[in-house]
């Protein structure tokens, strides 16, 4: 048995992305909520000593000038994009949680010494919170998928797919995929959010994180077959349990909102996750910077199914 520790310390919402240059690309929320922050490395391993760079740092006031949350980076159609949540200022709103999508863009081969361009809001047609968007093509196609709240659905935030022209803007209508309604989807909040997506063994899968963010933190998982209607809800299926959970023997806690890669050589999977090591929290588990990313195997069973085994163990 092979216990976990963190690879990067006080970094929320992580995702780590392999490209065909051969190096990893790193961003994840930081503690202070203002700006996006990316680094690269040769290894998995090296990550954690890559000098970040700031690709993109929040105004002082307006529209997209607080909590900058979730950032997530692809490459699609030919440049580099980060997606992420802002909310807007207390002047603006006079509260906070009004968060929308917003996306800026690379068009450098190395997007860490490229100049990067804010390029405006994602509008899904929903004017309501949203955030924590994903993108991944399949068929030839851009999807776009993310966590929404409607006003008409107990809860949070739901799931979200839609397909995309380009990769800033929706071109179909938002399809409801996922809303919160077991009980471990329900402690604390009403909430499905951080959706990633992972296409093997003949089906799509979206992994999703679920309740508050304290140790009732947990994943679920949706798929489909790879040949079905992604636009259909009729086509995708969603397991009743977690598949990851907080670990009280080895004590991590609050498993959730991951992104998967690959190993160097391709040869296996990696879940991307935080989680804290302790549940003691004072005051609001957001403010607490103690989220930490880990990145562990993922193994599968005989079925084409994932097994995502325990947070603290690398296996």
């Amino acid at each position: 048995m092979r216990l976990l520790t963190p690879l990067i310390e006080q970094r929320a919402d992580p995702c780590i992305y392999r490209h065909t240059d051969g190096y990893y690309y790193f961003t994840a929320s930081v503690p202070a909520y203002d700006r996006v922050e990316l680094r690269r490395a040769r290894t998995i391993e090296e990550l954690p000593q890559a000098t970040p760079i700031t690709a993109w740092l929040k105004p002082e006031t307006g529209p997209y000038s607080e909590l900058i949350w979730a950032p997530e980076i692809h490459f699609r159609q030919g440049a580099w994009y980060i997606y992420f949540a802002a909310a807007p200022s207390r002047e603006i709103k006079h509260r906070l949680f009004q968060h929308r999508m917003y996306v800026i863009c690379c068009k450098d081969a190395n997007p860490v010494e490229g100049q990067w361009q804010f390029l405006g809001q994602i509008d899904t047609g929903i004017d309501t919170f949203c955030l924590d968007a994903t993108t991944f093509e399949h068929r030839g196609q851009l999807y776009y998928v993310w966590a929404q709240k409607d006003n008409q659905i107990e809860g949070n935030s739901n799931l979200y797919i839609a397909t995309m022209d380009t990769p800033d803007k929706i071109s179909s209508a938002p399809v409801l995929l996922s809303k919160p309604e077991f009980d471990w989807e329900t402690r604390g909040f009403w909430v499905n959010e951080g959706p990633s997506v992972l296409t093997r063994h003949g089906k799509v899968f979206i992994s999703y994180s679920a309740s508050a963010t304290d140790e009732n933190y947990a994943m679920g998982l949706l798929w489909a077959d790879e040949n079905a209607n992604l636009l259909d809800p009729q086509s995708w299926h969603k397991l009743k349990e977690p598949v990851l959970q907080s670990c009280f023997e080895h004590q991590v806690y609050g498993p959730g909102h991951n992104s998967f890669t690959v190993s160097a050589d391709g040869s296996t999977d990696l879940l991307v996750y935080h989680a804290r090591t302790y549940t003691e929290i004072v005051g609001d588990p957001l403010w607490d910077p103690n989220r930490h990313t880990y990145v562990k195997a993922l193994r599968w069973d005989d079925n084409g199914m994932p097994v995502f085994g325990r947070p603290s163990l690398q296996e």
